[in-house]
């Protein structure tokens, strides 16, 4: 690997190659590509992850190249409405994948696909009906990887074809987390949180729309931590946008989501597990207060906020009262699919993810007096560990 294929003008021009494409629509991505090559650069990452890396840039290049002959050859996708999406979001590791996957089994909710959200794109070549072989390549991928690395399904479990955070769809603005580790390693951290995320949320959006016009659904289905960074956006572009936020003792939610993080990072930009927890911390922190002033200046009755204690006590109560403070319908046949993934998905049932505050640097002290203004606004309470809900 030659230095010159790590420049943003290297990885588009391989990235035309694989594609036979060369527009990669608005070229407002560009710095942040700069500055993710540079922090990479900079990581310490060893010449595998480096490799790792760069093939998912330039697929990333390659799919927006892709995804813009979509645009031009049907202009009308971007005018496709979104009507009443529903979010999910609030600190990592506080229930939310639980809980999206639960209102995923509403037929009438749409929620992305890991697979997806690696490619938006169309594929003319698939027939009607046919599964689309990347599908069928990224499952096959990820049972793989979940056979070398059993220990990580107790931390989050992945699927082709189950329903994802947007990250994956959001990694093709690179003004975005990324993959949730390059907004803890400099510059990109210091970076990220500088930017307006308008123009990324802008083509977010498009990227939904594009979706929904492959494959059709009643109402989206969403839901990411990142999320916390622009709630005012979501209010601004989604006017009738309903967004629940799930809280959590951070003590446990920090924890956990350092041990995450650890395994992730894979030896780049930190030499110790010490080392990580004050920063993400402090990026959990900033991310909350964003989330916290936004939500001030926008309509309340757009938010519902979700205790983990009640997803782990009653996740199909919880369900329910979603279902009613954003006026959605639950007919008996809904309700009766919900119940049916909560007798199918029990607590725990990948395993329990073991993992203390004092490994990553913290202590329960340091955490809550951070988050003050966040333990306080919640009344959250000290749970003691909580194990994972699946």
């Amino acid at each position: 690997m030659t230095d010159a294929q790590l420049t943003a003008e290297g990885l588009l021009a391989e990235a035309q190659a694989q594609c036979g494409l060369t527009d990669p629509g608005v070229r407002d991505f560009e710095e942040g590509l700069g500055v993710l090559l540079e922090t990479y650069a900079r990581s310490g990452a060893d010449e595998r992850r480096m490799r790792r890396e760069k093939r998912r840039l330039v697929q990333l290049l390659a799919t927006r190249m892709k995804v813009e002959a979509a645009f031009q050859a049907h202009p009308e996708i971007r005018e496709r409405p979104i009507r009443a999406p529903l979010y999910l979001t609030g600190f990592p590791r506080t229930g939310t994948s639980a809980l999206f996957n639960l209102l995923g089994a509403d037929a009438a909710a749409r929620p992305l696909l890991l697979w997806e959200g690696v490619f938006p794109d169309p594929n003319p070549d698939v027939p009607p009906g046919a599964e689309d072989p990347r599908l069928t390549a990224l499952r096959a991928y990820y049972e793989e990887g979940a056979k070398k690395n059993p220990e990580f399904s107790k931390i989050h479990v992945a699927r082709a074809d189950a329903p994802e955070e947007c990250v994956m769809l959001q990694a093709h603005t690179f003004r975005d987390v990324q993959m949730g580790i390059e907004v803890l390693i400099e510059p990109y951290a210091s970076w990220f949180q500088a930017q307006d995320l308008r123009p990324a949320y802008a083509y977010y959006l498009d990227l939904l729309r594009l979706l929904d016009w492959q494959r059709p659904g009643e109402r989206w289905l969403l839901k990411s931590p990142a999320h916390l960074w622009a709630l005012d956006i979501l209010v601004e572009q989604l006017p009738d946008v309903g967004i629940v936020l799930t809280h959590r003792d951070p003590c446990e939610s920090v924890g956990s989501y350092c041990s995450m993080v650890w395994a992730l990072l894979d030896g780049i930009g930190y030499e110790k597990k010490t080392e990580v927890g004050p920063v993400v911390l402090e990026y959990l922190a900033r991310s909350m207060e964003r989330g916290l002033d936004a939500r001030e200046r926008s309509d309340e009755a757009r938010f519902l906020d979700v205790d983990y204690r009640e997803l782990v006590a009653d996740r199909l109560a919880v369900a329910e009262r979603i279902y009613a403070h954003f006026d959605l319908p639950l007919p008996g046949e809904t309700a009766d699919r919900l119940r049916a993934h909560c007798e199918a998905h029990p607590q725990n049932r990948h395993g329990s993810h073991d993992y203390t505050l004092e490994t990553y640097g913290l202590g329960p002290e340091l955490v809550r007096e951070r988050l003050s203004r966040y333990v306080e606004r919640f009344d959250l309470q000290f749970d003691g560990p909580g194990g994972s809900l699946a």
